[in-house]
């Protein structure tokens, strides 16, 4: 690397290329997509050095580009690792293999922790936000590096290796006659249950957090003074729900796919129940208990499960298919029932991302002129980011730019919905972020000015979220978020149902002083009075929260304050307020005594 700066252009092509990379579905999938994230957050870095033209003249100075020595090795690695890693099968594999890939990220996760660390931001004026970002960056590579320690323990090593020891009775398993393994399956199930107990459904419909699907299978005739019970067995230890597609892991146990499924890619080694490990990620459809819950359906009465995940996938797949026909009312139609099984239920959210849709429907965003299509495809990707998982899907397939455009000249239903996946997505730090930086708050403040009360709500949620982050503050002054809040908390009407929001927004705000200097110029004093006078209790709260931010340290604002009637509602709010009220009122009500004396 000596005498050779590898430009900026090329490091911005090599992350993308790294993005693209297919994720593993395997033992290292979490390490791929985790490696994959903290790449991706190097984007705005990289940009603004480009922008500073910086890298050729400081050239001279091999010390100071040692870092970007460092770096260029660093991503290089990055993505020769994650192409192994993508290709990597751990029944073909050999455990020195998998020993070998495992030392690597934890190689790959300290060569780009080096190179930041010896980043000198002030040589490429880098901004604030972007150092933010850049040592969150690094306290994630750093708490990473951690964790591969313990990965490359023995115990790691160990697992691995019995994994690959049962490779050759994996293979004879896989052909036995499905007959046969029937039998067997019937056998298990028959002496699992005359040994279970079982369970009260009155139970898991108090106690299940889910339990709305669960309440919904039970038939209107059901009496509510009878209590009927559920086999044990025929609940996925994992989701506490009736099984509809119930699968055998290697230790024997039973689980609903969907869950089981989720459970290894996340890259767990061991069964949930019994804490054995797993000597294969092999799942056998359990055909027999299928039947078993499929008879008890009938004889009780209950709504039996959907016929299996298979049947679903399947119609999935073709649904996905169609969202690239050239016919728009074949589009039009598959982004429709997508749609509407996106909003059921969770493992329908994670078929249709299993299934590709979340790139189609991101490119539908911005190519299809069709209003109905583009409307159901925001919903689409709205709907899927409630699955966790799916988040970092909809992030790595570029969504946040084409959602940005939906939000800027979209519908007023689209760019509700675009606003509301904002937010569903910034709920992740990291993508705080990302969409900060992407153009989104001054369309949100636009939305929050001119959208309708629906779409004002969807905003304002999506920007309090955002201005959580430290950075995205100076960029929601900047598009003139303050007179925006302000002016709703001085109007009537139906207007009036956002002054709770525009308050939490303001309070937030408050500690950043561009902010601070934009509510005085958009005279907010007045106003915050008039809360503090007339409001309910949680408006109350963070009107003295904000006004105490403002005239700390400001004699003129707080005798300004008192000569308003701020003395009154403050005593008031000190005795009835709660915790944070009395504390907010009293600190206040102090100062006050002070520039008064």
């Amino acid at each position: 690397m000596a005498g050779v700066i590898i430009p900026p252009a090329s490091l911005l092509k090599r992350i993308a290329e790294i993005a693209e990379i297919p994720l593993n579905a395997g033992v290292f999938k979490k390490d791929c997509t985790d490696l994959t994230r903290r790449v991706s957050l190097l984007t705005h870095l990289i940009e603004e050095i480009k922008d500073s033209n910086q890298i050729d003249s400081a050239a001279s100075s091999s010390s100071e580009n040692d870092w970007w020595s460092d770096l260029v090795v660093a991503l290089e690695a990055s993505k020769r690792l994650l192409s192994s890693a993508a290709r990597f099968q751990a029944r073909d594999s050999s455990d020195v293999a998998a020993k070998r890939i495992s030392f690597q990220f934890q190689c790959v996760t300290w060569k780009l922790e080096k190179a930041l660390s010896n980043l000198s931001y002030d040589l490429y004026d880098i901004s604030d936000e972007v150092r933010e970002q850049v040592e969150l960056a690094r306290s994630q590579l750093r708490r990473a590096m951690q964790r591969y320690g313990s990965l490359n323990s023995n115990k790691f090593s160990s697992a691995l290796f019995e994994l690959m020891e049962r490779d050759v009775k994996i293979k004879v398993e896989e052909e036995k006659d499905e007959s046969v393994a029937e039998t067997l399956h019937l056998a298990e199930e028959k002496k699992q249950l005359t040994k279970s107990p079982s369970i009260s459904l009155a139970f898991y419909l108090s106690k299940d957090a889910d339990s709305e699907r669960l309440g919904k299978m039970v038939t209107k005739n059901t009496d509510e003074s009878c209590k009927l019970t559920v086999p044990v067995d025929f609940l996925c230890p994992v989701s506490l729900e009736l099984m509809k597609d119930p699968v055998i892991v290697s230790t024997g146990q039973t689980y609903e796919r969907a869950y089981i499924q989720r459970w290894i890619d996340c890259g767990n080694l061991t069964c949930p129940k019994t804490q054995q490990k797993l000597q294969n990620f092999t799942l056998t459809p359990n055909y027999v208990l299928r039947s078993l819950i499929s008879r008890w359906c009938t004889e009780h009465n209950i709504e039996q499960p959907a016929n299996g995940r298979c049947g679903d996938m399947s119609m999935i797949r073709s649904l996905v298919r169609s969202l690239s026909n050239r016919s728009l009312e074949e589009r039009r139609n598959a982004v429709s029932e997508i749609r509407s099984m996106s909003k059921r239920s969770t493992d329908n959210r994670i078929m249709i991302a299993e299934a590709g849709a979340i790139p189609v429907l991101v490119n539908l965003l911005t190519t299809s002129e069709d209003v109905a299509t583009q409307e159901n495809a925001i919903t689409c990707l709205l709907n899927l980011s409630i699955y966790e998982n799916n988040k970092e899907l909809i992030m790595f397939a570029g969504a946040v730019t084409s959602i940005v455009q939906v939000l800027r000249a979209g519908t007023m239903e689209a760019r509700e919905n675009a606003a509301a996946t904002l937010f569903s997505l910034s709920l992740a730090d990291e993508n705080k972020i990302i969409i900060g930086g992407s153009g989104a708050i001054p369309a949100l403040v636009d939305l929050l000015e001119n959208g309708t009360p629906r779409g004002k709500k969807d905003a304002a949620t999506a920007l309090f979220n955002l201005c959580i982050y430290q950075g995205n503050k100076g960029r929601a002054v900047r598009a003139g978020i303050v007179p925006a809040l302000v002016k709703m908390l001085s109007e009537t009407s139906s207007h009036r149902m956002m002054v709770d929001e525009a308050l939490t927004i303001l309070s937030v705000l408050a500690s950043n002083l561009d902010a601070k200097s934009a509510m005085v110029k958009a005279n907010t004093l007045p106003a915050l009075i008039g809360i503090l006078q007339t409001g309910q209790g949680r408006d109350r709260e963070n009107a003295a929260a904000i006004l105490l931010s403002l005239c700390k340290r400001d004699n003129e604002r707080l005798v300004l304050i008192g000569r308003l009637g701020a003395v009154v509602p403050l005593m008031e709010l000190s005795k009835n307020g709660t915790e944070r009220g009395q504390r907010k009122a009293v600190s206040l009500l102090e100062l006050l005594r002070k520039a008064c004396q």
